[in-house]
Formats: structure tokens, C-alpha cells, sequence
């Protein structure tokens, strides 16, 4: 009886130590690839390979999965955070956390309040919210471990906040890219203390998620953001090199294959729109031309006050050239699709890139995708592009997929498919590989703009309020 205890015992222990983990946004560093031989769906629906269906409130963060336990976030009220964990194959509630938020910052459709995705280390939750800041939580209970109280974030276009922290080592990681005072975070994992910051000031808001990349015998941290590819010591925050080839707005996240970085961004107009052209367009409520101090945010009003020269109460001309982005970063507009190899050191703009595929058409929202040898790209209306990972030699370009609408989520990859989920709720399945093969559209029921996550066989999908797994056997 007890050989049968013991063998029981091991075989729990194996399967646990084998169960995949999903442990931040877009899974591990952030690769949207799930490398497990198990089965996926190809059909699914809220009637057809469903395994379980939770609400949860209205977000757009991407769920995670660490040990078998799912974490995810949403507002449960007007000004009410909630944070879950699940069970990861049954979805029955494991704990529930619910913060009061205070009064919320303005934000613009379709973001979300609850747009973070959270990251884990088995050990300890970490979650970021605009008006918290960053916490940590215990994985197994939900208790209150530390808080870190981040700077608020101003968005001169009320775009709200959706920046999500990764784990490295014994570091919780926030790259918090606004367009008042851009910074770089490493924070403890145990204590919640600052162990180093680094300035990001040149750079205008954006989104990326920070990846590490192994090359050169050591480990870098990049971050992507205006005009720039960083990389950083992960250990100090200190910049190591920069390649000097993005553009203006960055809302997409690197992805890293061995030692080569893939971005894909799209940036609105060409390489002379810069930030001040949009600040015309969007904030210049009067198109006198200028700028009056009652037509930018109130978090900037300061900022105007330096930048107006003359102090007529207007910014014009080269004062709103560089009142609110960096004299030394006037990075503009364009689109393109990029490789640059890791591990380089200073200005590595002539050195370290691979390919640079300008005038392709990749999203201003959706990451590329890296699997196999493909690099896969997704835009408004449907529009797909895959390209050669090692050569950047074209696949296939702006081909549609039947789901014309708008993409927020990224494509993720498993079992040979790529699942690219459509705001309208529509989540179209592809075969992986160098030639265009759609096989399934499916339908979850609401809007979606989450990343789905992957783990042990089954697909995770967060719609607007709900969050649905499916599995091939399913029921």
C-alpha cells in the first residue's frame, strides 16, 4: 500500500513539474508561443470545446497561468479592481481580491482601466493599475505582500494606461512610457524596494513589454520605445546599446528568437509627422495652428508654462517642436518590420541589424508573432503578413483571413496553429508555416482585445467581461 502512496505521490509530482506555465503577458519572455506537443482546438465556441466560462468584469489584460493557477484582473465596479485566481482545468474560483481605485484617469475607447496583464513566479502575484501602482500578492492566498506606489501616468491623448511587468530573477521589471516622465523599474520581487530606475524622459508614450534577450554571453533587457531599441543590464539598469531605427509611437512589443530581436511597428504618417503634427490634429481644438494652454491636459499645463518662450499663452512653431518630445529623440511616422541581433554594445544601428523591411504594413497595436521559421504580422481588416524569420523574405502580404474589424490582441501559437483574435469577438485559427491556410473562424460571444494565453492543451481567451477555456476535449 504505501509502494502505491509512493508512486502516486511521484507521478503527481511529475505532472506538476511538466504542467505548462504562461507567466506573463504573452507567456514566457513574452513569446506568444506555447512549445507543448498537446493537442489545441481547432473548433470552438461557447456550445462546442468549452470547458468552462467565468465573468469577470469589463478588461482587456491577458490572463496567466503559473502551477496550475490562473490569475486575471477586471473591474468589478465603477471604482473597483478586482484580482482572481482559478483553477487552471476546472476555472473554479481559488481566491478573489477586490481594490478601491479612487477616482480614475481619463482614458480613451476601447482601453480599458483593467488593461494590465499580471505576472508570476509561483511564489508571489504581481499586478500594475494606473492609480495603485504596483503590488505584490500571494499566489496561494491572495494576501497583501508589498505595494509600490509608481507615478501616475499622463497621456497627452487620454490613451489610459497598459503597461504590464515581467519577472526576471529575483526582479519585478515596469517599463512605464508616458509622455511625462518615462521610466524604467526594478523592483525586488521579495520586499517590493526600488533596487534601480533608469531615466526613459526622451521617450514619448508607448506600450512594450520589456524581453530578455541572451546574446554575447550575458542577458539583456530591451525595451523598445520612441525611435529606439534599448538594451539594458538587467542587474543595473544600465543602457548598454541603442539601435536608432523605430519610430515615433510604440504600442507593439519585441519578441526575441536566440539571439535576434523581432519589432513590428506602424507609426501614423510618415517620417516628418512628429509628435507635434498629431498634438495639431487631436488637441488643437480651435486649428488656429497652435497650441493655447487650456487646450492641452492639465498634467502638461506646467510643461506649456516651460516651453512658452515668448509667453504669449500659445506654443507655435519651435517651441511645440519640442515642448512635449524630446529635442534629441524627433523621431516621426512610417512602418516597418525588423531583426536586430542582441549583445551589442553603444550605438549599434549600423552594426547589429538583420533586416529592416520598411513600407510592409505591420499594426500599430498587434506584436508580431515568431514561430517556427516564420515571423507573422496582423493589422485592421484582416490583414496578414508572414515573412522568413531568418532573411525577412516575404511569405505572403496583406492577405485577409475572413475577419474584417479591428485587432488588439496578438497572435499566439501552439500545436502547429496560430490563433489571431479579432476585437468582434471572432478568433480565426491558422496552420503554422510559410503558406496561408485559415482553418476555422470561431466565435466567443463578446468583444475581445486580450492576448489569449496557452497552457497544458487548452486555450485561454478573455472577452470584455468573461474569460473562456477551451480544449480539444472539450465538451
Amino acid at each position: 500500500m504505501r509502494s502505491l502512496s509512493l508512486l502516486l505521490v511521484s507521478l503527481l509530482c511529475a505532472t506538476v513539474a511538466t504542467a505548462e506555465d504562461w507567466p506573463q503577458f504573452r507567456g514566457v519572455n513574452s513569446s506568444g508561443v506555447s512549445t507543448a506537443a498537446k493537442p489545441l482546438p481547432t473548433t470552438f465556441s461557447t456550445t462546442e470545446n468549452q470547458l468552462w466560462s467565468a465573468k469577470l468584469g469589463d478588461g482587456i489584460g491577458s490572463p496567466i497561468i503559473v502551477d496550475g493557477k490562473l490569475y486575471v484582473t477586471g473591474m468589478t465596479g465603477d471604482q473597483k479592481l478586482g484580482v482572481f485566481s482559478l483553477d487552471a482545468v476546472t476555472g473554479k474560483e481559488l481566491w478573489k481580491r477586490e481594490f478601491d481605485t479612487g477616482k480614475l484617469p481619463r482614458i480613451t475607447p476601447p482601453n480599458s482601466h483593467a488593461s494590465s496583464t499580471p505576472a508570476c513566479d509561483g511564489k508571489r502575484v504581481y499586478v500594475h493599475f494606473s492609480t495603485l501602482g504596483l503590488f505584490a500578492l500571494d499566489a496561494a492566498t491572495g494576501a497583501d505582500i508589498w505595494k509600490y506606489p509608481l507615478p501616475l501616468p499622463a497621456y497627452l491623448m487620454d490613451w489610459g494606461s497598459g503597461a504590464s511587468p515581467i519577472v526576471y530573477q529575483d526582479l519585478v521589471i515596469f517599463n512605464q512610457d508616458d509622455d511625462l516622465a518615462s521610466a524604467l523599474f526594478a523592483i525586488d520581487a521579495s520586499t517590493g524596494k526600488l533596487r534601480w530606475k533608469t531615466d526613459r524622459s526622451e521617450m514619448l508614450a508607448g506600450y512594450a513589454v520589456p524581453v530578455i534577450c541572451q546574446a554575447g554571453g550575458r542577458a539583456d533587457l530591451v525595451v523598445a520605445g520612441s525611435g529606439k531599441l534599448k538594451g539594458y543590464d538587467p542587474a543595473t539598469g544600465k543602457e548598454l546599446w541603442t539601435c536608432n531605427t523605430l519610430l515615433r509611437t510604440i504600442m507593439t512589443s519585441p519578441v526575441v528568437r536566440n539571439d535576434k530581436i523581432y519589432i513590428a511597428v506602424q507609426s501614423y504618417g510618415d517620417e516628418t509627422r512628429t509628435l507635434k503634427y498629431a498634438l495639431l490634429e487631436w488637441l488643437d481644438t480651435n486649428q488656429d495652428g497652435q497650441l493655447a494652454r487650456n487646450e492641452v491636459p492639465k498634467e502638461f499645463q506646467e510643461r506649456f508654462d516651460k516651453s512658452d518662450k515668448d509667453k504669449s499663452g500659445h506654443l507655435n512653431g519651435g517651441e511645440l517642436d519640442t515642448a512635449f518630445q524630446s529635442a534629441e529623440n524627433q523621431s516621426g511616422g512610417g512602418n516597418t518590420i525588423q531583426a536586430v541581433r542582441g549583445g551589442g554594445t553603444g550605438d549599434v544601428t549600423e552594426t547589429h541589424v538583420v533586416f529592416n523591411l520598411h513600407n510592409r504594413s505591420p499594426s500599430n497595436l498587434c506584436s508580431p508573432l515568431v514561430v517556427g521559421e516564420q515571423i507573422l504580422v496582423v493589422k485592421k481588416g484582416g490583414l496578414t503578413s508572414s515573412f522568413d524569420a531568418e532573411t525577412g523574405t516575404t511569405h505572403w502580404e496583406l492577405s485577409r483571413i475572413r475577419n474584417i474589424g479591428d485587432y488588439y490582441g496578438s497572435p499566439v501559437a501552439g500545436d502547429g496553429k496560430i490563433y489571431v483574435p479579432g476585437e468582434n469577438g471572432f478568433i480565426v485559427v491558422l496552420e503554422q508555416g510559410p503558406k496561408l491556410k485559415i482553418l476555422s473562424k470561431n466565435d466567443i460571444g463578446e468583444s475581445c482585445l486580450a492576448t489569449p494565453a496557452i497552457a497544458d492543451g487548452r486555450l485561454y481567451i478573455r472577452g470584455r467581461n468573461s474569460l473562456f477555456c477551451f480544449a480539444a476535449e472539450g465538451k
